[in-house]
């Protein structure tokens, strides 16, 4: 096992139920991984049992190429050298940040531990608090400051359990490009559970989409988007729609947007129907069109809105992102045209 981290067709059944279901993936050391999905698709269970807490039912998980997990036998938590940060900070409200992020660090000596502390809290852009009590601290402050005391002591692997939950929504984004800043300056090698996209996007390099206890996907978040394995994976990561597409040729399909050329060989044969994956960004607004789509929705986003558009003779709706300053009403016709790029086919 090469990887930093690697789990090999990982099971858990918890109450005679089956959580996880033959997961495997790996880590390469200073990598950030995701498990993105719905609530109660097993990932947080995943994630507790990498860290220790769940014995698994069937396969193994190695760390820094060690076995710490399989049916057989279970490595105890505390000698795993994992870190964990979970939903509510869990900062000992009677500690100062500069001895919360101490708490790990009580087997260094005090010149070692006050150079480890300074360093986090200048990474992680909280040296001005460190005299300061949770209680006077921000989210966005108390989460950087329990990234500092899970990191303080350099463990093998961090476990992130949706890390940003309790925070607005405006600053999920901001903070998660800070702990990754801060993990990848550290070399840290972590594991970030959540169901928000966007905290997968602006913090792991791959990201791993799981559905009632499988492991679906386990990619870049490039791949996820624009070359999903599966109809469920197209539909979690981003927006789109599918419209029906009748197969010509080996590389031609005909649908309510006209005959589509594939950059590369179907693997379909001619006559088949199948589904075809569009992406909002594959629509452009083109007044000189003569294909026209009637906007039945509209999402304004500052830059962009969203236009929710009906094609008139199939009645297929498709989603198109187009600059704010062309603002049409709805019931408007607009006239479009296709760029495609991905060809995403499901039958």
């Amino acid at each position: 096992m090469t990887g930093k981290l690697t789990l090999h067709q990982l099971s858990v059944v918890i109450d005679e139920q089956q959580i996880v279901d033959a997961v495997s993936f790996s880590l390469k050391e200073g990598d950030i991984g995701c498990l993105l999905g719905a609530s109660g698709c097993g990932k947080t269970t995943l994630l507790r049992t990498i860290a220790g807490f769940e014995k698994p039912a069937n396969g193994e998980i190695y760390i820094n190429r060690q076995r710490v997990s399989d049916r057989q036998a279970v490595t105890a938590v505390e000698q795993r050298h994992v870190g964990m940060v979970f939903q509510d900070y869990a900062l000992f409200p009677h500690l100062s940040v500069r001895d919360n992020i101490a708490f790990g660090l009580h087997n260094q000596t005090r010149t070692a531990a006050e150079q480890r502390i300074e360093e986090l809290a200048h990474l992680l852009e909280i040296d001005r608090l460190l005299d300061s009590y949770p209680h006077r601290l921000s989210g966005g402050q108390q989460q950087r400051v329990a990234l500092a005391r899970a990191m303080a002591p350099r463990p093998e692997i961090l476990l992130l359990d949706e890390p940003f939950s309790s925070m607005d929504i405006e600053l999920r984004e901001q903070i998660a490009k800070q702990m990754r800043r801060a993990l990848k300056q550290d070399g840290v090698t972590a594991v970030l559970v959540t169901h928000n996209q966007l905290e997968a996007f602006a913090m792991a390099d791959q990201i791993g989409v799981m559905k009632d206890g499988a492991l679906l996907q386990w990619d870049h978040a490039f791949t996820l988007y624009h070359k999903p394995a599966t109809v469920y994976v197209a539909d979690f990561i981003g927006e789109g729609v599918f419209i029906t597409a009748n197969v010509i040729s080996e590389y031609e399909v005909d649908t309510c947007l006209g005959k589509i050329t594939a950059p590369e060989k179907l693997m379909l044969a001619a006559g088949e129907q199948v589904r075809l994956l569009i992406r909002p960004d594959d629509i452009l607004h083109d007044d000189a069109s003569d294909m026209l789509a009637r906007v039945v929705d509209k999402n304004f986003r500052g830059a962009e809105f969203l236009y929710t558009l009906q094609m008139p003779d199939s009645g297929e709706t498709l989603l198109s992102l187009v600059p704010s300053h062309h603002d049409h009403a709805i019931n408007e016709e607009i006239g479009i045209r296709l760029d495609i790029d991905h060809f995403v086919t499901f039958r």
